[in-house]
């Protein structure tokens, strides 16, 4: 398999490489060069198939003879580690839950699978490091900071933006040390997401051997289609349309869902669903992609004005509006409408929801009207706990506090406070 830029001015990479690159040279992000269909077959037979086998039929394509087939199986089983189950919050609407990993978030997936990956690239590198650069906007970086704790030969920076994630979520990026640096922004996400951007393509960095964790890289996308997928497994038997609703700042989760629709997967539609950082809904309406600088909400991870994966959802239906308009509805909803979802949810059925989730919820009930017998999937990508602040006092309940979140809890903060990139530089430098 081979990958290319989607700004078309770079040479086409091996899987290899994109990964250890993360960015292209002319600054445009990977896409593989084909995606084959997978025999149909597979799809009647899904249900008795166990999820590493489904898992490695998605993805074994994308990395081609690159990772010997036992090795890539042992990353799959070792990324899919934990439960995605799909629970029931009313009549033909269900939440998959993405957060029962060791960082409890849906990123767990894509930073446990790039991390090994990258670990067995580097098995007989014994001389230079290979530095991961990533910016978060909450669970990235504690999700990349897990996956990639000793993981020799890897140094990992992860930039945050002070005072815009959650308690929870800064102690998750900050207390591991090790191999593992946060570097406190005074800015926005998108400042920080605008520094590592700049750093892949500084020549005076070569030589730190910089690449990204955040889902432009492909090794941290492409594992994000498993769980549709295993969602499919057990939503199967109802014999209904399928709607998934992605909660989506980067549009990574929801650009993977749609790479399984292109390899068969029986999807009748995505939703988009974002909180005020709306570029996208204003493009299906307007057929004009304007970003805008991000505004904080209480769904902090999709905080996002210029989501980077979208150029690849805009590669796959060939940037024609109409056709991709028949799959794909986006729906913007304000923090007052988040916490009424949230309110209302757990007062019909008991469910808490955090804000992405509810967000996600959202969009799903929107959509489903259009939609008659058809079954609706919204992602619940966080555990509410990384937002107890939120959902404690909206919902009048005392969360219980996860063993994964508890180990955490009275480590001692330590980052690093940058304000430009010329900081970011000379870190990296020195």
């Amino acid at each position: 398999m081979k990958y290319y830029s989607l700004n078309h001015n770079a040479p086409k990479v091996s899987f290899q490489e994109a990964v250890i690159q993360g960015l292209a040279s002319d600054k445009g992000l990977y896409f593989p060069e084909t995606i084959t269909p997978i025999n149909a077959d597979f799809f009647e037979t899904i249900e008795n198939l166990s999820n590493e086998e489904i898992s490695f039929e998605a993805i074994a394509q994308f990395v081609g003879d690159e990772i010997p087939t036992t090795i890539l199986k042992e990353i799959i089983a070792d990324t899919l580690c934990f439960d995605f189950p799909v629970v029931e919050v009313e009549k033909d609407i269900y939440s998959l839950e993405l957060f029962h990993g060791p960082t409890m978030a849906f990123k767990d997936v894509g930073a446990r699978f790039m991390s090994r990956c990258l670990g067995y690239f580097n098995k007989d590198n014994k001389e230079s490091k290979n530095t991961v650069l990533v910016a978060t906007s909450g669970d990235t970086g504690g999700a990349v900071a897990s996956g990639f704790l000793g993981v020799k030969g890897v140094e990992v920076i992860i930039l945050y933006p002070s005072g815009k994630v959650s308690d929870i979520q800064e102690r998750q990026l900050t207390t591991l040390g090790q191999n593992i640096t946060a570097l406190e922004v005074d800015g926005v996400f998108d400042d920080c997401q605008d520094m590592v951007k700049k750093a892949f393509l500084d020549s005076n960095l070569k030589d730190k051997n910089l690449t990204s964790a955040n889902s432009i890289n492909i090794a941290r996308w492409l594992p994000q289609m498993f769980y549709f997928f295993l969602a499919y497994k057990e939503l199967k038997k109802h014999n209904k349309p399928l709607i998934f609703s992605c909660p989506s700042g980067n549009f990574g989760n929801i650009c993977a869902g749609i790479i399984a629709k292109k390899l068969g997967l029986p999807i009748e539609h995505f939703v988009a669903s974002t909180n005020i950082n709306d570029t996208v809904p204003r493009f299906l309406e307007n057929g004009i992609y304007e970003p805008r600088a991000s505004k904080a909400t209480i769904s902090n991870a999709m905080d996002v004005g210029n989501p980077s994966n979208f150029i690849r959802i805009q590669e796959m239906y060939h940037n024609d509006l109409e056709k991709f308009e028949k799959d794909f509805s986006s729906y913007t909803f304000s923090d007052e409408e988040t916490l009424e979802a949230m309110k209302a949810i757990y007062k019909t059925s008991g469910y808490i929801a955090e804000p992405h989730g509810a967000v996600g919820y959202l969009g799903l009930k929107k959509e489903l009207a259009n939609h008659e017998d058809a079954i609706g999937i919204f992602l619940e990508t966080a555990h509410p706990i990384k937002f107890l602040d939120t959902v404690e006092p909206a919902l009048n309940i005392k969360l219980p506090i996860p063993s994964q979140i508890e180990s955490v809890l009275n480590k001692e903060k330590v980052s690093v406070k940058i304000k430009t990139y010329q900081d970011l530089k000379e870190f990296l430098i020195h």
